[in-house]
């Protein structure tokens, strides 16, 4: 309930919502209606004031004009005068000579006053022609002040006619806001606003959407999630992507909400979900002039953002498809270009593993390789001893050999008189013994 004051009694009304707003309505129409006189009177007297100028301007020019040719012709006939002075002055003097000298010199005479007649027609002749032109170009001037004038007059009524169809148009737009609004109490009543938009998009999905999908956002994994995503394929290709948000509000809901409360969520959504716009379809806000006057941008808070009102739904999604369709065959070399950059990573992978391999495998048999080296030079160092030792022995196998080869009894026995005795004892025994 909304109490409401006389403002000349003083008494206090006490009326439910539906008639404070019907109230709170004939109030905003009879204010639109004053302001509406209030510019239509503040452009009459306008257009008034600036016709007033023009024809001031005009006037003056004219006038301008007027003034400069009476002064050129006052000039020329001066110059008139000042040549008929200087004529007659020549005359004079002609006459004053001729009386000099009229017995001897008549001929002269004859032929001064030719002379003077010449002279004369040419000067009535020049001045003539001087006035003719200075006369055609005051009706230049006449001409030209009309045609201005004419133009002033056009200018004044397409002026006017841009106004009254400015005014029309704002009648309509009026008209047809009142009859949206009416439609709305009746139709989203009934049915959501997520309903709605789907219904819509239903309608024309067999038609201008056969490639697109328009699906709930079900994904609450990233813990939150939007109303509706879509999708737009061609060859396999997705070319455009936008995320939905839908908001409704009725008049009587206690806490009033604001579009841009909603755009920092919207955007999260629309970055997680890897989504190209985001758009918030928004009753919000109903008496709001810029939401109410189309497709509004709002990427100055969030990038590729738009808020808009149900009716320009399907609208705003043909927009940003046919854009994005504009350029469906740079992105179509970009996937081209992007397979021939896997097909080339994968070769540099294999290349680079295959030569990681080798690497191994060569580092792995040049190691063994410089062990058996190593092997081979321990064996060869220690054959080489064993060599030594051999030679070392058979020299000493030799030198025994040799002092073998050079025993004797003689020098067993020298200086060793026992057994000399005795080797000489084995010899008488041999001598004894008979041969056969």
């Amino acid at each position: 309930m909304n109490e409401i004051k006389c403002p000349n009694c003083g008494e206090v009304f006490v009326v439910d919502g539906s008639g404070y707003a019907d109230i709170v309505k004939q109030v905003r129409d009879k204010q639109f209606e004053k302001e509406l006189q209030q510019r239509s009177q503040a452009y009459d007297e306008k257009r008034e004031m600036e016709l007033r100028l023009v024809r001031a301007e005009m006037e003056q020019q004219f006038q301008t004009e007027k003034n400069k040719q009476e002064k050129m012709i006052q000039s020329l006939q001066e110059q008139l005068q000042m040549e008929n002075s200087k004529k007659q002055l020549a005359l004079q003097e002609l006459m004053a000579e001729k009386d000099k000298a009229l017995a001897d010199k008549e001929w002269v005479i004859q032929s001064l006053q030719a002379k003077m007649e010449n002279y004369e027609k040419e000067q009535e002749l020049a001045v003539r022609k001087a006035i003719q032109e200075k006369e055609r170009m005051i009706a230049d001037k006449e001409i030209q002040l009309k045609s201005l004038e004419n133009e002033k007059m056009h200018q004044e009524r397409v002026l006017k006619e841009q106004f009254d169809l400015h005014l029309k148009m704002k009648d309509e737009e009026i008209e047809r806001l009142k009859d949206y609004k009416v439609s709305l109490s009746t139709k989203m009543i009934g049915e959501s606003l997520e309903q709605h938009c789907e219904i819509e998009f239903n309608k024309l999905r067999a038609t201008g959407f056969q490639n697109a999908s328009f699906e709930k956002d079900n994904d609450s994994r990233t813990g939150s999630k939007g109303d509706y995503i879509y999708r737009d394929f061609e060859d396999g290709i997705e070319y455009i992507s936008i995320m939905f948000e839908m908001k409704n509000e009725m008049d009587g809901t206690a806490t009033k909400k604001k579009n841009k409360d909603f755009f920092k969520e919207l955007d999260k959504d629309r970055r997680e979900k890897h989504c190209e716009y985001a758009i918030l379809v928004s009753m919000l806000e109903a008496d709001n002039e810029l939401y109410n006057s189309g497709i509004v941008d709002v990427s100055h808070y969030y990038e590729k953002m738009y808020v808009i009102r149900p009716q320009f739904f399907i609208p705003i999604i043909t927009l940003l498809r046919n854009a994005a369709a504009n350029s469906l065959h740079v992105k179509k070399e970009l996937e081209v270009m992007k397979e021939q950059n896997i097909d080339i990573t994968h070769f540099e992978e294999n290349l680079n593993d295959f030569k990681e391999k080798f690497s191994n495998n060569f580092r792995l048999a040049s190691d063994r390789f410089n062990k058996a080296i190593l092997e081979i030079d321990k064996t060869i160092d220690h054959l080489q001893k064993t060599k030594d030792h051999l030679l070392s022995s058979e020299r000493n196998l030799r030198l025994a050999n040799d002092k073998a080869d050079g025993l004797s009894i003689k020098k067993l026995t020298y200086q060793n008189p026992t057994m000399k005795k005795k080797f000489a004892e084995l010899e008488e025994d041999k001598k004894k013994i008979p041969s056969h």
